[in-house]
């Protein structure tokens, strides 16, 4: 007998017919496009508030602070409900979001409030990204995960495709308060979607039985002794670092040193969301020609190429395509590596997993970030860009490792 609230997870249903699937899928597309116009209007609200590139490496840092707790919220994820952790996560970030919009737009608003609302939304952000993960593998068979994870990823792109141009708009015109009260309502978009969803109740065998220890050694242990999964982690680890220069520094050196609008800067982030939609949807066609180890290898190069590119150029069209260009290798490699993971994982250790994985990959962040102020304080932004695609383009080595040499891991 089903339990209330659970769905079959049958291969008996297609996949055009999957609404709870493509109703995940929304409320995943309206958290991400609050994420995106928050992504520009933070920047712009730091360097109004500030005008220190310092700060804004501080709050970069201290919203990627929390995945030094990322094996705890795999744990949580194991145990607790993915749709209630999917609504806390919601709800907490359209509390946050509206709380500092409000200061900004009717208040006075201080540095310190900012330190504690990017806190507060990267810890909100880890769990709810880390319980997306788990929840898609109970939401459809085995066999379409890659074709699944590229419409998400395709999905999600979306939103940079239109967010930041609006985001750019409304900073514009009127003020980045407005923005976040965008960015707010968004989430409580988002929380209304999740809620409608029938999501499946998950067990996790021996939760509450064994220690939090031992849930740790055991997703660790994992993660060590798969090497497709090991690997393809330590290729984030450096990538990431690479790519965090880039994104707490982007909207900073295409404001001050390239000296663009707040609406072309809008119109560049969405050029990016467009790249990255062809990137998800090439993903899973090219997973049927290329070897997983190739199609990683390559577009992890191209992308810090491109990093490389745009770090030294200043031309808007220039910097539109090789924008455009990363987006769509970044796409390409997202879904792969989330097949990855959630086809060799069993479904108990999903959440630990992704988690470790995570933690893995994003240990550096915080200090990434932080250095990205630094750097630019010492030298400039477009160095400190350079320094980030030259570490993202040697990262992409590890993807070469024989482990990942099948077409379908």
């Amino acid at each position: 007998m089903k339990k209330p609230g659970s769905i079959p997870r049958s291969t008996s249903v297609p996949l055009s017919k999957n609404y709870p699937l493509f109703r995940f899928i929304g409320g995943n597309v309206m958290s991400f496009m609050g994420d995106q116009i928050y992504l520009i209007a933070l920047p712009l609200m730091v360097l109004a508030v500030t005008g220190s590139p310092v700060s804004m490496g501080i709050i970069a840092a201290l919203e990627r602070l929390p995945v030094m707790i990322q094996p705890f919220i795999g744990i949580l994820t194991d145990r607790v409900s993915r749709k209630s952790l999917l609504l806390i996560g919601d709800g907490g970030r359209f509390l946050l979001t509206g709380w500092i919009g409000y200061l900004s737009l009717y208040g006075d608003l201080h540095i310190g409030e900012l330190y504690i609302a990017a806190l507060g939304i990267g810890l909100l952000s880890q769990v709810y990204n880390t319980s997306q993960f788990t929840a898609v593998p109970s939401l459809v068979p085995k066999q379409h995960l890659q074709l699944v994870n590229s419409i998400n990823t395709g999905a999600l792109q979306t939103a940079p495709l239109s967010a930041p141009a609006i985001g750019g708009l409304l900073v514009s015109l009127y003020h980045p308060g407005a923005a976040l009260l965008i960015n707010s309502f968004s989430f409580l978009v988002a929380f209304a979607t999740v809620t409608s969803i029938p999501l499946p109740i998950h067990h996790s065998q021996g939760a509450g039985k064994t220690t939090i220890l031992h849930d740790l050694k055991e997703g660790f242990h994992f993660v060590f002794h798969t090497k497709a999964i090991l690997f393809t982690n330590l290729a984030m680890l450096f990538s990431t670092f690479g790519t965090t220069l880039l994104l707490t520094l982007l909207v900073f050196h295409l404001k001050d040193t390239v000296r663009l609008s707040s609406v072309k800067i809008g119109w560049l982030l969405s050029g990016g969301g467009a790249g990255a939609i062809a990137g998800a949807i090439f993903s899973g066609i090219l997973t049927k020609f290329f070897r997983y180890r190739t199609l990683l290898f390559s577009a992890a190069f191209a992308g810090g190429l491109s990093i490389i590119v745009l770090s030294q150029i200043h031309s808007f069209s220039l910097l539109f395509t090789a924008n455009m260009a990363g987006t769509f290798m970044v796409s390409i490699l997202n879904p792969c590596l989330a097949t990855i993971r959630q086809t060799l994982t069993p479904a108990r250790l999903l959440g630990r997993v992704q988690a470790t994985s995570r933690f893995m990959s994003w240990i550096l962040l915080p200090v990434a970030a932080l250095s990205a102020g630094l750097l630019t304080e010492l030298t400039s932004t477009g160095t400190t860009l350079l320094i980030g695609g030259t570490v993202s383009t040697l990262a992409s080595f590890f993807y070469l490792h024989p482990s990942l040499s099948t077409k379908a891991v």
